[in-house]
């Protein structure tokens, strides 16, 4: 830098200003002088200090760089992490809804099923074979489904005897599959396959809830349960505890034909169950009960069903059908009883001659409840499948059967099970002996 300092000479004559202008200009001189001596210092160390800053300034441009890649860089990452968090969100959520799918669906949807193994130690006599056999006799599964709070399905798959196949002594049998439509809080439609409204076991039959290892032979001889088929109708309340239900299903087709020589018995209503397979449908029944419940511990029930050709037009001089059941229930603190009355009237000439146009049969069955894991039953039964007869040897058609017997209960839904069981048959052909069982339901 140049700094170059004017002095000023105060004077009053014209001989000093000459000698003061003489005076500014050597001064002028002088510093002119100086500063062109001192200059090349001074600009040395300005340029060697710019460059020492321009060499700093390269430096931390250098490092700017450097930091600017190293974020841009992990700007980079951290929008690939981003976009991968969103990924990851997007396919949690989607999880996350296939799994509120899953247990929407679990929630709707329910399992549970039921079996009974038995054992059985009858000594024949009069004609009746001895019966030494352990059997599972049945392995059933419940699957059900509630599609909305308005409409649900129910089905029962069951095996019969443990093995199913040519030659096998058990079946496999679709028993229920049907779908249940609410039409509002009293009222509910019914369509596919379902068990008939018909006597006490035939839609209650798991094994803690009866006693008795076998079932009772009213129920598989004149109502022959267990008893289902195909078809529509109505169920519901009624109020004051009332119920009814009303069906048109598929019918029976009540002829059994021996393999061997080929003659058409009337006398078994059991053998004229369809099942729903392949049924013949040329005359379809109808079945309704009323059911009343209004006090505690009670049950009254009446049920009918009437088809007008239980032969399907198959086979001549076998017309309409007409079964009439009724029951009671009575439970009161430990003590209980079961009573039960059905009859058949069948129409046509052939059945009327072979002395079955009337079935009938009842039983009655107390019990006693000693503790929430004993009780103890006795019951007697008597039925008869040709009930019109009434000459020669068709007379001996009655059947008596006496049970007593004791359920053991370790769980509400598991039970054991043994009684005695004692014949009196009109023909003298009898069974007796003991029967043990193990049951469970879920």
């Amino acid at each position: 830098m140049i700094i170059i300092k004017i002095t000023i000479f105060k004077c009053n004559q014209t001989g000093d200003i000459v000698v003061s202008a003489k005076k500014l200009f050597i001064s002028i001189f002088l510093t002119l002088c100086l500063s062109l001596l001192f200059a090349p210092q001074s600009f040395a160390l300005t340029l060697e200090e710019v460059a020492s800053r321009l060499d700093k300034l390269e430096q931390q441009n250098k490092l700017l760089r450097k930091e600017n890649k190293e974020l841009r860089s992990s700007i980079a990452a951290t929008d690939e992490k981003a976009e991968a968090a969103v990924v990851a969100t997007e396919a949690f959520t989607d999880s996350t809804a296939g799994i509120q799918k899953v247990a929407e669906w679990a929630n709707r949807t329910t399992i549970g099923g039921y079996g009974e193994l038995h054992y059985n130690n009858l000594s024949g006599k009069g004609g009746a074979s001895d019966k030494d056999e352990i059997d599972f006799h049945r392995f059933v599964l419940f699957f059900g489904h509630e599609f909305t709070d308005d409409i649900r399905f129910f089905s029962e798959l069951e095996l019969e005897h443990s093995i199913a196949g040519d030659g096998k002594a058990g079946e496999i049998e679709l028993e229920q599959a049907y779908i249940d439509f609410d039409l509002n809080d009293n009222h509910t439609a019914r369509a596919g396959l379902f068990l008939l409204p018909v006597g006490i076991i035939n839609e209650t039959h798991e094994p803690p809830t009866f006693y008795g290892t076998e079932r009772n032979p009213i129920e598989k001889n004149i109502v022959p349960a267990t008893w289902w088929a195909a078809g529509a109708g109505l169920h519901g309340q009624l109020g004051g505890g009332f119920s009814y239900d009303a069906y048109v299903h598929s019918g029976l087709n009540a002829t059994e034909t021996d393999s061997t020589t080929k003659i058409v018995s009337y006398t078994s209503i059991r053998s004229g169950r369809q099942k729903v397979s392949e049924a013949v449908a040329n005359d379809p029944a109808v079945t309704g009960r009323l059911k009343y419940t209004g006090i505690p511990g009670l049950e009254l029930a009446v049920s009918a069903q009437y088809q007008q050709d239980i032969g399907q037009g198959l086979v001549v001089g076998l017309d309409s059908g007409t079964l009439i059941e009724t029951h009671a229930i009575w439970n009161s603190g430990p003590f209980g009883i079961r009573a039960l009355y059905a009859a058949w009237d069948i129409n046509g000439t052939a059945v009327k001659a072979a002395g079955a146009d009337k079935q009938e049969g009842f039983y009655v069955e107390p019990s006693f409840k000693i503790s929430d894991q004993f009780g103890v039953f006795a019951r007697f039964n008597q039925w008869d499948n040709e009930a019109g007869s009434n000459t020669g040897d068709a007379e001996d058609t009655g059947k008596e059967q006496w049970d007593i017997g004791i359920n053991y209960w370790p769980h509400e839904d598991v039970v054991i099970k043994a009684d005695y069981q004692y014949q009196n048959n009109d023909n003298g052909s009898d069974q007796n002996g003991l029967n043990v069982g193990l049951g469970y339901q879920f």
